[in-house]
């Protein structure tokens, strides 16, 4: 079993131990790194875990295989070097960083250390996503043309405004960083590296220091064009829709896909639900035990960072950004 420490032990780092606590054979959680063990007692007494106020001594630990960070965006660049350094395996919450810099260096890093890296890219998980991907990868419906994706929430109303979310270093690009990036990912991981951006992203309708309306068009490399909205202040939703010569392919949520022809005729295809989180830290143990460097492609992890970036400049700027 691979033993992991989580770094950053707030909502969702709770999560991520829930999601395998007694449940998985291939990994557990030992430790817990969090600003204020005292007041985090009771994860302790859950979940059998040793309290820290240090990451240096989580990763001076030998009886520590990984780490799992689920801390403030702007310290993962760091904290992969670190870990990756003190030959601890990775797994990091997206967003992986917010420069595409960053990115590329934290990257070299873990592959330089031998380590293994995984993203929590958790939507990759879900079973409506996945039979999507395997039945475009199948060619049932053609050559891809073009992709939609919508991922909102209502984070904002529910958000304090000292919460560490709460700000535009944190969260640029307004919900890109909690929901957009979600899309990126997907549309990456489906039509290859986007090439272009162009993005519209304000705070409208609330008082927090974070857009709440973010849209955006994109070119990819190989011509495929696309959009996302991803809202900060709405009802929950979310969706993917990826048209081809031959049909289109859509999921609402993640157990619900529309397959559609030319015609438009529609099948409708249900799945069970499935815990994710396990499912993505159970792949990263798996990836560990194969001695698989990376389960998400390295180029796909950087270029969606880029994209992410790109968003936050195009809306600043009103010009289109072109990705390296």
């Amino acid at each position: 079993m691979l033993r992991a420490a989580i770094c950053g032990a707030g909502h969702w780092g709770t999560r991520l131990i829930e999601s395998v606590h007694g449940k998985s054979l291939k990994i557990g959680f030992t430790a817990a790194v969090t600003r204020n063990p005292a007041a985090r007692r009771n994860l302790s007494e859950r979940f059998g875990l040793a309290l820290t106020p240090s990451y240096a001594e989580v990763l001076a630990d030998p009886t520590i295989d990984a780490v799992v960070l689920a801390t403030p965006h702007s310290q993962h660049a760091s904290e992969i070097a670190a870990a990756a350094k003190a030959g601890k395996h990775v797994f990091c919450e997206k967003p992986f960083t917010l420069t595409l810099t960053d990115a590329e260096v934290a990257i070299a890093t873990c592959r330089a250390a031998g380590v293994t890296l995984q993203v929590g890219f958790n939507r990759r998980y879900a079973p409506a996503y996945a039979d999507m991907t395997r039945r475009i990868k199948m060619g049932e419906i053609g050559v891809l043309r073009h992709i939609e994706g919508h991922f909102s929430g209502p984070p904002s109303y529910q958000t304090d405004s000292a919460n560490w979310r709460s700000n535009q270093t944190e969260s640029p690009g307004g919900a890109m960083t909690a929901r957009g990036v979600h899309v990126v990912d997907s549309m990456v991981h489906i039509a290859g590296p986007v090439a272009q951006v162009f993005s519209f992203s304000s705070r409208l309708h609330h008082d927090i220091d974070v857009d709440d309306t973010t849209s955006c068009l994109v070119r990819f490399a190989r011509g495929v064009t696309g959009y996302l909205g991803t809202l900060h202040a709405a009802s929950q939703f979310y969706r993917i829709h990826v048209f081809g010569s031959n049909g289109a392919l859509e999921i609402r949520g993640e157990t619900e896909l529309l397959a559609s022809d030319l015609a438009g005729n529609v099948r409708r295809h249900n799945y069970d639900a499935v815990d994710k989180e396990c499912a993505e830290l159970e792949a990263f143990a798996d990836a560990v035990a194969g001695g698989v460097s990376f389960v998400i492609a390295p180029a796909e992890i950087v270029n969606t960072v880029a994209v992410t970036e790109a968003v936050v400049a195009s809306a600043r700027s009103g010009t289109m950004v072109a990705i390296p």
